[in-house]
């Protein structure tokens, strides 16, 4: 199988979380971040108060999110690399 250009994953992963890791061929673990991404997002809005930024109410599951991103370029990045090199 030829491994997807990992630009294209990386556009896919900040658009949507959880489908550059389906284009990965790695949807449970897509998955897997989708849900610490919800359940970490839930759990800092709850213990922040009204008082902090959005962005700090829901830094636990934006933390993941990026997380989520480089995890999913870099995985299409390291499938990429054998097919370069032997263009090269």
């Amino acid at each position: 199988m030829t491994p997807r250009p990992p630009l294209l994953v990386l556009a896919a992963a900040i658009v949507l979380p959880g489908a550059g890791h389906v284009l990965n061929r790695c949807p449970v673990r897509g998955l897997m971040f989708v849900f610490y991404i919800l359940l970490l997002g839930v759990v800092t809005y709850h213990l922040t108060t009204p008082d902090h930024s959005m962005i700090g109410r829901l830094a636990g599951g934006l933390f993941v999110y990026a997380i989520s991103v480089m995890d999913a370029y870099r995985t299409a990045a390291l499938r990429a690399a054998p097919q370069r090199a032997g263009r090269a």
